[in-house]
């Protein structure tokens, strides 16, 4: 088979990690019989200084006649005073948009090698998890109607939240999906004690359920849901939630893993094709000098192949290596790796000699 990949490497150490990710398709391609074609594109601030603006229309039509598109990072100090409309994150807004994108996944799991970084008690994690959080992510209150206005007290700003039953459908049918190929266990999260929209969520959400009895689904308050993942993460299976909800709550998850290093993130429409990075940014200060972690944008690659390509042995074959990389100790620096710490061609060279 053969698959066109856009490249968006962006800035800092964007076009180190997303290189490691090309090299971990080449060798996937020698062994399984496919090609992978990749042609690169500019977004972030390296559009900026070379084009005047974020997101060039040569990297939409790019990234638009592609099978699917590879993100690295985009953004840094350099242009952290520039104007709203001229910040290297509005490429990432641009894309998400042109593409038709509203659904984020962020699979968040605890490698059993790495379960001595997780912050949480080992008796929590004894038996590990693994999550993915699916998020809305083109509704809610990040795109309703705001301003500001003369309140009771004065001055007031004011961000509407509203759900349409269509965009809540859409994404409780990826959930349920994305459930039946894991462990048939969906969590639906809202704050439905409140919330008018999260009350029409609820019931949506429970009637796509019906479409789906093999799938077990219930309901679980944000506030709760947030003391829950610290104190037992295990009972997640598949957790899906709003755009607001799910920003937190997908960090949150993050971050008990042990390490941002590490996890990969998919953003899906309606069509095969997908926006694929790692959750971590730019890191600026160290790019260019090989100490970047090049995993979550190698399992971001692995997230691809099965979501956009219905490759999924070759996915399994990209995680399997991971973890026995991993399993041997080896580590990057942000993995508290020390003196005896891989670079990031290092890191890529070993999960390709486990492949």
């Amino acid at each position: 088979m053969e698959y066109k990949i856009a490249l968006v490497k962006g800035d800092g150490i964007g076009p180190e990690i997303v290189d490691s990710a090309v090299r971990v398709l080449e060798k996937i391609g020698q062994t399984f019989g496919h090609t992978f074609t990749c042609t690169p594109y500019l977004a972030g601030g390296c559009a900026i200084d070379a084009t005047g603006i974020p997101l060039p229309q040569e990297t939409v039509d790019g990234c638009l006649a592609a099978d699917s598109v590879l993100l690295g990072a985009v953004g840094g100090p350099k242009w952290d005073k520039n104007p709203g409309n001229l910040r290297p994150e509005k490429a990432l807004l641009g894309l998400r948009a042109a593409l038709g994108l509203f659904t984020n996944l962020r699979p968040a799991k605890i490698y059993p090698a790495l379960a001595g970084d997780c912050p949480l008690r080992p008796d929590i994690v004894a038996n590990g998890f693994d999550m993915v959080m699916v998020r809305e992510l083109t509704g809610g209150i990040y795109f309703g109607e705001r301003g500001r206005r003369d309140g009771k007290y004065g001055p007031e700003a004011y961000d509407t939240e509203a759900y349409s039953v269509m965009e809540i459908e859409r994404i409780a049918r990826v959930a349920f999906e994305t459930a039946r190929k894991r462990r048939k266990n969906v969590i639906s999260i809202d704050k439905a004690n409140v919330l008018e929209t999260s009350r029409l969520w609820r019931e949506t959400v429970h009637r796509i359920a019906e479409e789906y009895p093999d799938v077990t689904c219930t309901d679980m308050l944000v506030d709760n849901a947030a003391m829950q993942l610290v104190r037992n993460p295990a009972q997640f299976d598949v957790v899906v939630t709003t755009n607001m909800f799910g920003d937190i709550l997908s960090d949150e998850a993050s971050q008990i893993t042990g390490s941002i290093g590490l996890l990969p993130s998919a953003s899906l429409g309606s069509t095969k094709r997908g926006l694929y990075e790692p959750i971590h940014g730019s890191a600026p200060d160290i790019a260019g000098q090989n100490k970047a972690n090049p995993i979550a944008t190698i399992l971001s690659a692995a997230m691809m192949l099965r979501y956009s390509f219905d490759l999924g042995a070759e996915a399994d074959a990209i995680e399997a290596a991971v973890d026995r990389v991993l399993n041997k100790g080896l580590r990057t620096a942000d993995l508290g790796g020390g003196e005896a710490s891989l670079g990031c061609t290092e890191m890529t060279d070993a999960i390709l000699a486990e492949l």
